[in-house]
């Protein structure tokens, strides 16, 4: 009843009343006890609702894994790593995919990383802030929640159509760096923020520029919460298949790209085509290929893991 005699002492103190009488200290303890046993029953109620709504959604995930792993996995051999699609299941494999997603990711991480972290760093640090730069943001933050199928027709227009890049790498590596700049954008920024004042404060004092604080002080001191940002975009612009799809990516691709300007495919790409083809084989080989495609994911998340922690116990 510790409970019950904390609150009637804070209401004494509170409500200056004295309640000495055995009648009224009766009722009222008797009204605290109600209300605490409600509140706990409401407290176990909500954590059962909570916990019940996890385990269900793990229990999908791991079924929709294991079943996906049952049907891929006698398709994982050296053969699918290294051999070109086919018309036949069982000499199909997924080495021009891999080689694409490698491409696409290599040239979108080049160019959503310099564009991206450089536009972070001019609106947090650089920029003045007035109705421009206000303008810019809440443009910044709408497109990160724009559909993927949107700038798949953007890259369509003004990539493949108007500067007649053709359905090429470079084209798709345009798309998918447009589609995660807005994301890098605000997590660059959110980390450029959570760097104190005074290490600006300090750098200035001691005579710094404001481009040397943020170059020599501010960059080093946010990069964990940069790069988990830029291997959580890239995880999603590696699994993403929508623009490309609109962009017109090969689904029969029995070539490696050798430049920026060839034909491409890309893993969520031929495994979009594994599923629409009628044969069981093919199914299995989708699950093959959203197997390695899940392991890849999965390198790049352990890795932002990894990355923020390390880089955080050596910053404190």
């Amino acid at each position: 009843m510790s409970q019950i005699d904390s609150a009637l002492g804070a209401n004494r103190v509170l409500t200056g009343q004295d309640m000495s009488m055995p009648q009224d200290e009766n009722r009222v303890r008797a009204s605290f006890a109600v209300n605490l046993r409600r509140r706990q029953l409401k407290e176990r109620i909500f954590f059962v609702s909570i916990f019940s709504a996890t385990l269900v959604a793990l229990a999908i995930l791991v079924y929709l894994v294991a079943s996906i792993a049952y049907d891929g996995y006698p398709y994982l051999t050296w053969d699918f790593f290294t051999n070109f699609p086919s018309r036949f299941a069982n000499k199909a494999g997924f080495k021009s995919a891999i080689y694409g997603s490698v491409w696409l990711g290599g040239l979108t991480l080049v160019f959503s990383v310099l564009l991206g972290v450089g536009a972070a760093v001019y609106l947090q640090e650089l920029a003045s802030k007035g109705r421009i730069s206000s303008l810019i943001e809440l443009s910044i933050a709408t497109l990160a929640g724009v559909p993927s199928i949107i700038y798949g027709m953007l890259g369509l227009g003004i990539f493949v159509r108007f500067l007649s890049l053709g359905r090429s790498v470079l084209a798709g590596a345009l798309t998918l760096s447009l589609l995660i700049m807005p994301v890098i954008i605000i997590a660059a920024r959110e980390a450029l923020k959570s760097v104190p004042d005074s290490i600006r404060m300090g750098a200035f004092a001691l005579g710094a520029t404001r481009w040397q604080t943020v170059r020599d002080h501010v960059l080093p001191a946010a990069l964990p919460g940069i790069a988990t940002g830029v291997i959580l975009a890239m995880a999603r612009a590696v699994g993403e298949a929508a623009p490309l799809i609109l962009l017109g990516a090969l689904t029969y691709v029995a070539f490696v790209p050798e430049s920026i300007f060839d034909s491409f495919t890309a893993m969520p790409i031929q495994i979009f085509n594994w599923t629409s083809r009628p044969q069981p084989a093919f199914h299995q080989l989708a699950a093959a290929g959203i197997m390695v495609l899940l392991v890849f994911l999965l390198i790049c998340n352990s890795a932002a893991i990894y990355l923020r922690s390390k880089w955080g116990a050596k910053k404190r």
